[in-house]
C-alpha cells in the first residue's frame, strides 16, 4: 500500500511537471528568423568581437541624455556595422520596441490596419536565455481603448522586426525587459490619436516606477529603409549603378531632412507623406517601418515633451545597403542570409539616435 501511494506521489509529480513545462513552453514566444539573426551565446559573442574589431576608427557618438533611436531589422551579416554603433549605447532595465507588420503577417492577419499588435507572451527568446516582457505591457492592455490594439500571438510569431533587436540589447545587458508593440498601416491623424492615449499610459509608468529616460527605459523603433528592385516592384531609377545611387541619397536626404536635429510635428507629418504620399500614389522610397518610425517617435515625443516640456534632438548614426555592405566575412557561426543583394534587389538601412536636449 505504502508503494503504490508513493507510485501515486511520483506520477501526479511528474504529470505536474509535464504540464507546467508545457506552459512554460507556450508562454516563450518562439524564435521566427534563426539564420538571419544570433540565438547562441558563444556566437554572438564572436560575432560582437568581429564588430568591436573592424569598427574602431568609426565615429562614436554620446550616450549622454540618448532616450530613443531608429534600429535596423536587417541580417547581421549585412546590417551588423550599422547596428553597432547604436547598441553599445543601450544599456537600460527596459526597452519599449516598436516593430514592423511585414506582408507576410498582414496577409496572413487579414490585413489589419489601424491599430497596435500586442502578444500574451511572458518571455521571449534571446541569446543569453529568455528576456521578460515588462509589466508596461500589461497596463497598455488594461487602459488602452480597446479598439486601438489587438492581441495576436500568431501576429507576433511571423514577424521578425522585433526579435532582431533582442540579441544585440540583450549582448549590452543580460536582464533588459522588454515591451513588443508592433504598428499597423494607419494615417497620421489616427497615430495622433492612438499616441495621445500611449503615451499617458507609458507617462504613467514611468512616474509609478519612477523611471529615467535613458537609464531605466528607452524606446527604439525598428525597420529597413528602401527595399529596391523589381522583386519588391520599386526600381523607380532602373537597375544600375547610377540607380543604386539616386536610390540611396534619396534615402540618406529623407534621413537627414528628418533625423537630424530638433524632432518637430511638421517633420514627421512630412516624412509620413513621403514614405506613403496616398492610396493613389506610390512612394519613392519604399522603407518597411514607414509607420512604425512616425508612431514610434510621436509617442516618445509626446512622453518628452509632457515630462520636461522639450523636444526631441536626433543624429542619424550610420545608414548602408546590402549592395554596398556586402556580407561580413565572418566564419564558423549559424548566421546566414535570408536574401539575396545586387544592383537589382538590395535593401537600405540606418541607425539615428534621440536626444532630450
Amino acid at each position: 500500500m505504502k508503494n503504490i501511494k508513493i507510485i501515486l506521489l511520483l506520477f501526479i509529480f511528474l504529470l505536474f511537471n509535464i504540464i507546467e513545462t508545457k506552459t512554460m513552453a507556450q508562454n516563450i514566444r518562439p524564435i521566427r528568423d534563426n539564420v538571419g539573426f544570433s540565438w547562441y551565446p558563444k556566437e554572438m559573442n564572436l560575432f560582437m568581437s568581429y564588430l568591436n574589431k573592424h569598427n574602431k576608427n568609426e565615429k562614436s557618438f554620446s550616450s549622454k541624455n540618448l532616450v530613443a533611436a531608429i534600429s535596423p531589422h536587417d541580417d547581421y551579416l549585412y546590417a551588423g556595422n550599422v547596428y553597432y554603433p547604436l547598441y553599445k549605447l543601450i544599456k537600460t532595465k527596459e526597452v519599449v520596441i516598436f516593430g514592423v507588420t511585414h506582408g507576410t503577417v498582414r496577409r496572413a492577419m487579414n490585413d489589419p490596419k489601424n491599430i497596435l499588435i500586442l502578444d500574451d507572451y511572458k518571455l521571449w527568446h534571446g541569446p543569453y536565455g529568455n528576456v521578460k516582457v515588462s509589466s508596461l505591457r500589461d497596463k497598455i492592455k488594461k487602459e488602452l481603448p480597446r479598439d486601438y490594439y489587438m492581441v495576436s500571438d500568431k501576429a507576433q510569431n511571423i514577424e521578425h522586426s522585433i526579435e532582431a533587436l533582442i540579441p544585440f540589447l540583450q549582448y549590452y545587458n543580460r536582464n533588459v525587459k522588454i515591451t513588443p508593440i508592433m504598428v499597423t498601416g494607419m494615417s497620421y491623424k489616427r497615430m495622433g490619436k492612438i499616441s495621445d492615449d500611449l503615451s499617458k499610459i507609458i507617462i504613467d509608468y514611468i512616474k509609478e516606477n519612477k523611471l529615467k529616460l535613458g537609464k531605466d527605459i528607452f524606446f527604439l523603433f525598428s525597420t529597413d529603409a528602401d527595399h529596391y528592385g523589381k522583386d519588391f516592384k520599386n526600381a523607380l531609377f532602373g537597375e544600375d549603378k547610377a540607380a543604386h545611387k539616386k536610390a540611396t541619397n534619396l534615402d540618406k536626404r529623407i534621413a537627414a531632412k528628418t533625423f537630424n536635429g530638433n524632432l518637430t510635428d511638421q517633420r514627421l507629418k512630412k516624412l509620413t507623406a513621403e514614405l506613403w504620399p496616398s492610396k493613389s500614389q506610390k512612394p519613392k522610397t519604399l522603407w518597411c517601418g514607414r509607420y512604425t518610425v512616425p508612431f514610434g517617435l510621436l509617442t516618445t515625443s509626446k512622453i518628452i515633451k509632457s515630462l520636461f516640456n522639450k523636444n526631441l534632438k536626433g543624429e542619424v548614426f550610420k545608414y548602408s545597403d546590402t549592395y554596398t555592405e556586402g556580407v561580413i566575412p565572418l566564419k564558423g557561426t549559424h548566421l546566414g542570409l535570408t536574401a539575396p543583394f545586387s544592383l537589382k534587389h538590395w535593401v537600405g538601412f540606418l541607425s539615428a539616435g534621440f536626444y532630450l536636449k
